[in-house]
């Protein structure tokens, strides 16, 4: 009779040495190559003149910035936002073992880097607008600008009022208080590194606490300002609060209709070929007063303003309009409904020359036509809502600016190269 099968088993804790050629698990048109290629025609100078390490002073080597870059282009199209998980895919996936080539990272580095050269990237955000200029990939005579609403990293718990705030300082400053003479008194060293990584942590609340405490105070002193010019408008408001885990949020409405700790990201787009030539970061919940500083920041970019400027409703306001034609920009700005029933597309008798042009424009049928090409811009929101830009994972002005200009690069890569494959 014959014997049992002879088989081949697994021994998983057999260790063996295994060759790796990573070029071989990245196909020719895989898009690490693309972003790589991208990465490596930029000039990042100042990325490399920061670096301390360097060849006639002892220290480790740093990562290449370049690698650091790539990774996080890479990362942020692919929905990755944590450089925890990040880290983890540097060691398991192929594509970014191949963007590393062996070169170590670590959460750390990759999170600092993310938010530490806010101004590089948008350097390289506007040298990338300006290749696709000059290959004639888009025009930018037309400029569309869409705001979204992105949720802050903080809870609706932690906006806190004046009695609220006072209460919370005092209790972090003594628990910062407290941790230190833990600290002296304790004579263990393992444990001393514990309470000192507890001690670092209650500075680093009561640190956010008083930032808090400064900007509840700001917008207490606004709300008194507007008390003494709009008492109607201000008499039915609440009492000013802030966050004490992101001063700089704000409570804002959003798509859903929810209201939640967010920031306003304002985003301008050659109308048509989604390719977003700036950004901007805002607290503000509304859209009015942000039309005309986009289009000096659109100046600064391209040297002249657009002759044609798209945006939706929240941004139409008399002054802006008339700004914007003076400077020969034609706005496309849907007129808002009037509660007494008017015709908003009639003129008012306090109405000027480009209030008058404004509204003519958007009562014809070609006006309304252009003003329809504007909805392709909203594709890019779309984008980074497929890319699980849900929830930030930074706190503070600067930083969340600094995020989403990683979204804005990682968007021009892949939408730049789509044109330009077409």
């Amino acid at each position: 009779m014959a014997g049992g099968p002879r088989i081949l088993r697994p021994d998983r804790a057999q260790l063996r040495w295994d060759m790796v050629d990573l070029e071989s698990q990245i196909p020719a048109d895989h898009l690490v190559r693309v972003v790589w290629s991208f990465v490596e025609a930029l000039d990042l100078a100042a990325l490399y003149e920061g670096i301390r390490a360097r060849d006639d002073v002892a220290g480790r080597p740093t990562p290449d910035p370049k690698v650091l870059l790539a990774l996080w282009l890479y990362a942020t199209a692919e929905g990755i936002g944590s450089a925890r998980a990040l880290e983890q895919l540097c060691r398991n996936h192929a594509a970014y073992r191949w963007l590393l080539g062996g070169v170590p990272v670590n959460y750390h580095g990759l999170s600092d880097f993310r938010t530490a050269h806010g101004a590089v990237l948008d350097r390289v955000l506007t040298e990338s607008v300006a290749g696709l200029m000059a290959a004639g990939v888009i025009e930018l005579d037309e400029v569309a600008v869409d705001g979204t609403k992105v949720q802050a990293n903080a809870g609706r718990g932690s906006f806190r009022g004046a009695g609220g705030m006072t209460r919370f300082e005092a209790a972090a400053r003594e628990r910062v208080a407290q941790l230190k003479a833990e600290l002296v008194s304790d004579s263990s060293a393992s444990e001393r590194r514990r309470r000192a990584a507890a001690e670092r942590a209650a500075a680093d609340v009561a640190a956010r606490a008083e930032a808090a405490r400064r900007k509840l105070a700001e917008l207490q002193a606004e709300k008194a300002r507007r008390t003494k010019t709009h008492p109607g408008e201000e008499a039915g408001k609440s009492e000013p609060q802030a966050s004490t885990t992101d001063p700089e949020a704000r409570v804002m409405k959003m798509a859903d209709g929810g209201f939640r700790p967010a920031y306003n990201v304002q985003v301008a787009s050659a109308a048509g070929e989604q390719i977003v030539l700036a950004v901007e970061v805002t607290n503000s919940g509304s859209d009015g007063g942000l039309m005309r500083p986009m289009l000096e920041r659109l100046r600064a970019l391209l040297g002249h303003f657009p002759g044609r400027h798209l945006v939706d409703g929240g941004f139409a306001s008399a002054d802006d309009v008339e700004w914007a034609h003076g400077v020969g920009v034609e706005v496309y700005c849907p007129p808002r409904q009037s509660k007494e029933g008017i015709d908003p597309y009639q003129p008012r008798p306090r109405d000027g020359v480009g209030m008058l042009a404004w509204r003519a424009r958007m009562a014809s049928d070609a006006g309304k036509a252009q003003y329809q090409t504007r909805t392709i811009c909203e594709c890019i929101h779309a984008r980074w809502r497929n890319w699980d830009l849900r929830q930030l994972p930074v706190r503070g002005m600067e930083k969340v600016r600094a995020v989403m200009l990683w979204y804005a690069l990682a968007n021009n890569i892949l939408q730049g190269h789509r044109l330009a494959s077409a």
